[in-house]
């Protein structure tokens, strides 16, 4: 249920911005609304039948709301396939860990975005207190922290974590301004509390306290007038979509909050190659203006100076790393004949395929694009 409501969100905003941006996109909102329609949600460890022999089951993944491990069992049992699909193997503030506990499994296909040798992210615990550091220099220095944040899953991980250090003191009270989908994302979440983590849901079932309620969060939705209004104020926090700042309010947010010395753009969430948020993070201090829209009556001409402290704070993804992705299959059970390590550059894939066949003496690949296996 919560992803076919986050689909209906997420392809509405598409319409939007696609209008604004003068696109023609390849549906309209009546098709949205008539693939809602035909929607079939289904339970974590609900057994369905899809076909005349074969079974399907969802996992909780952990990776964001309603993610799922799809698990098919063929035949008589004759063969089990396992689909990880994006996965988080540690719990997290947000979700339990993926779960990797099944009747029988013959076959794993696993996610490698984090598959690389060398890709393993900083401890959760170490990130949040960098994270806060990098909000109480801001909060002495009287400015602002902006965070680039997707709006679903980090921004929800990120608002847990402020909303603690705020309770606990650790870091001070302040506005912490939700822009674009993040509000809209947030209260889905608030919907389905059972699919949090096991604390997080008590705390809002049994105990009447939801974070995501506390009274520091406030969503944008006043526009341009509302964003110059809190970047004329005191120090504060805003959370804005889009996390790569590829488009959307971030942009708006830069041209009010990048030149101010003062204050900090703080990354948490990966950076592709050749977006903007990637150059930023690379050291680029200074922006075509027509990379964000038409800035203070320039009509896109010119260049915007960012004069904010940079930072990047890792250890928020909703992947797991290298680390999460190795434990997820040693302490798997059953332990799978054959991996596919997919869903990852061919580097990582390699690298991952490469150390299972080693550590676990499993039979392992790393499909190419088109490849057929055949598992009987």
């Amino acid at each position: 249920e919560p992803t076919r409501d986050l689909m209906g969100l997420l392809t509405l905003d598409y319409l939007d911005v696609a209008a604004k941006e003068g696109r023609t996109p390849p549906y309209d909102s009546e098709q949205v609304r008539e693939a809602i329609k035909h929607c079939i949600p289904l339970e974590y460890g609900d057994v369905t039948d899809i076909a005349p022999d074969v079974k399907l089951t969802l996992h909780n993944a952990g990776h964001i709301l309603g993610s799922a491990v799809s698990h098919f069992h063929i035949g008589d049992g004759l063969y089990n396939v396992c689909f990880s699909g994006d996965i988080h193997y540690e719990d997290t503030r947000l979700f339990n860990g993926a779960v990797n506990d099944f009747p029988r499994v013959e076959t794993l296909v696993l996610e490698s975005t984090y598959g690389g040798r060398n890709d393993y992210q900083t401890d959760q615990e170490d990130s949040e207190e960098k994270l806060k550091r990098v909000i109480n220099e801001a909060y002495e220095q009287d400015g602002k922290v902006l965070i680039p944040a997707f709006a679903v899953g980090r921004s929800q991980e990120i608002m847990l974590v402020i909303e603690e250090a705020m309770r606990e003191g650790e870091i001070p009270s302040m506005p912490v301004h939700l822009d674009g989908m993040i509000w809209e994302a947030t209260a889905i979440h608030t919907t389905y509390p059972e699919y949090l983590r096991d604390e997080l849901r008590d705390r809002i079932f049994h105990e009447d306290e939801n974070p995501f309620l506390a009274e520091e969060f406030n969503h944008i939705d006043g526009g341009e007038e509302e964003r110059q209004d809190v970047a004329d104020g005191g120090p504060c926090i805003v959370l804005s979509t889009s996390g790569m700042v590829t488009g959307g309010p971030i942009m708006s947010w830069l041209s009010h909050i990048g030149p101010d010395p003062d204050s900090k753009l703080v990354f948490v969430g990966y950076q592709a190659q050749g977006t903007l948020g990637r150059r930023i993070q690379n050291g680029w201090d200074e922006i075509p203006t027509s990379e964000v829209g038409a800035m203070g009556g320039n009509n896109g001409r010119g260049t915007l100076q960012l004069n904010v402290d940079v930072e990047t704070v890792d250890g928020f993804s909703g992947h797991a790393d290298r680390a999460g992705l190795e434990n997820f299959v040693k302490t798997m059970n059953p332990r799978p004949e054959k991996v596919l390590c997919v869903h990852g550059d061919e580097r990582s894939a390699q690298d991952l395929s490469s150390a299972l066949y080693h550590d676990y003496n499993m039979r392992t690949f790393a499909p190419k694009n088109l490849e057929t296996f055949r598992f009987l």
